[in-house]
């Protein structure tokens, strides 16, 4: 096979991060790549109910280790129905990562 009949990937305009670069190698071997992970996957991993109406803003890393993840509802009038899936969301999110990785997570308005 010559080098004429390989496929020739474009390259992006913009940089990537190693987890996008190594994203789908990791998702193959069953490992996260990392946070960032988390917000790219975020309505796999809550559902359609949850990402509709909020979206990630932040992944804090708390002192133990665990994350806060904070939320932004996509309307004010959401804020109180996404409070109420908070219990939710951290069930979703722990079963995602394999543990109990996420211990807090804060709405902002």
């Amino acid at each position: 096979m010559s080098n004429q009949d390989k496929k020739i990937e474009i390259r992006k305009a913009r940089p990537q991060t190693l987890a996008a670069s190594f994203g789908g190698l990791f998702e193959t071997l069953g490992i996260r790549a990392s946070d960032s992970d988390l917000a790219e996957n975020w309505q796999n991993i809550v559902g359609d109910d949850i990402a509709k109406i909020a979206n990630v803003v932040a992944i804090k890393i708390a002192r133990d280790k665990t994350f806060n993840v904070v939320l932004r509802p996509v309307s004010p009038a959401f804020a109180l129905e996404l409070s109420y899936k908070v219990d939710e969301c951290i069930k979703k999110l722990n079963k995602y990562y394999g543990r109990n990785a996420v211990s807090k997570i804060t709405i902002r308005k």
